[in-house]
Formats: structure tokens, sequence, C-alpha cells
């Protein structure tokens, strides 16, 4: 089993949707920043990642049929060696200023709250320096974030050939990802979940 797609869009861009899409359409699990949760041993690996240190992208990620979501995201370039054969899916929002929104009042929220244990500690340190590595900008400067999440966007479809790129947006449904896949497009429901309430609640905080 290898990565047949890499999903180089930031996070909430759709990427929760994204990972059971695909888990539907190739029958494996689909690499998600919930899985770094369920899985911590992988932690330290990351942590490797956005320190710059040699991973083992193969090891890390057998078992594994895609990839999506952070922390993959902060990682592309490297993940679209590592798998020369896998497409890259970008997926985005419909403004810089949407995900900014999205982002603020989910992921960088959940960063700041307090740990609760040794393992979330560890967790929580990884995110803030997966967060470093990818956006380069203050939680708190939104106009550096919106710049930082244009720029990601502008390298992929700048470096990627656009052979291997497939764009995304929450929305699209299956077409993007079926194009990407060389699959046909199923008789059932596009998958959406982990809406900006659903996020809180599941982190622990309000809204």
């Amino acid at each position: 089993m290898t990565i047949q797609l890499i999903g180089a869009g930031l996070g909430r861009t759709g990427t929760l949707s994204l990972k059971l899409a695909l888990e539907q359409l190739l029958g494996g699990t689909c690499h998600h920043m919930m899985e770094v949760g369920a899985h911590p041993d992988e932690i330290p690996v990351w942590d490797d990642a956005m320190h710059g240190r040699p991973v083992d992208w193969h090891g890390l990620l057998d078992g594994y049929t895609a990839i999506v979501d952070y922390p993959g995201a902060a990682v592309w370039r490297e993940l679209a060696d590592a798998f020369p054969n896998a497409p890259i899916l970008l997926s985005t929002r419909s403004s810089a200023q949407t995900w900014y929104d999205s982002a603020s009042a989910t992921i960088f929220v959940s960063s700041r709250q307090p740990p609760t244990d040794d393992q979330d500690r560890r967790h929580k340190a990884m995110i803030a320096k997966m967060l470093e590595f990818s956006l380069g900008a203050s939680l708190d400067d939104a106009d550096a974030l919106m710049a930082a999440y244009e720029a990601h966007n502008a390298a992929v479809r700048a470096e990627v050939p656009v052979e291997r790129l497939f764009e995304y947006q929450p929305g699209d449904g299956w077409v993007p990802l079926c194009a990407a896949l060389g699959l046909e497009i199923p008789d059932t429901e596009f998958p959406h979940v982990n809406t900006r309430e659903q996020f809180r609640s599941r982190a622990g905080f309000d809204g």
C-alpha cells in the first residue's frame, strides 16, 4: 500500500470531508491531523519533519492510501518527492478571508488551549512548530496569515506540474477527486463534516 494522493491544501479547507471521501474511493485510511491524535507515536516523527530533520516518509505513512490536511500540507514538497506518482490536490477556500475566519476560530484557538497531559503537550508543541513552519506568521497577525495562505497556494500552483495538480473547494463534490485518481464518480452523497461548530465542540470549547 502506498500514498495515491497528496493533499497540499492547508487545514480548514474541507480536509476532513476529503479524508472520508478518499477513504471511500480508495478503500484505505487517509492520513489527517486526526490520525496523529490517534497515533501519538507519530508525533516525534512529524516534529522531526517540522524541524527539517530527515524523515522516512514511506515508513511513516505505511498503511495509508492518501494524505490531506496538516501536518502533511506543511511538507507537501517532501511528500511530492517521496511519492512521485501521486497526484497533488490543492484544497482552498473561496478567499483568504474565508479561510482565516475559519482557521482563527478553530485550529488557531485550539493550538492555544492549555495541554491536558504530557502527550497533549507534545502534540501541541508539534502543532505550534508546524504552524510556524508552514505560515511563518504570528497567529495574532491576520493580514500576515492571509498573505501566508495566498503564498502557500501560489507556491503549489507554481511548482507542481499542471498535469499533476488538481484543485478542490468545499462543495465541489466528487469530480476533482475522481478526476485526480481516474475513478468513476460514486452514486453516493459526498461527505460534508467538521463544520466550525463541530470542530469547536469536539475540541471542548464553546462557539
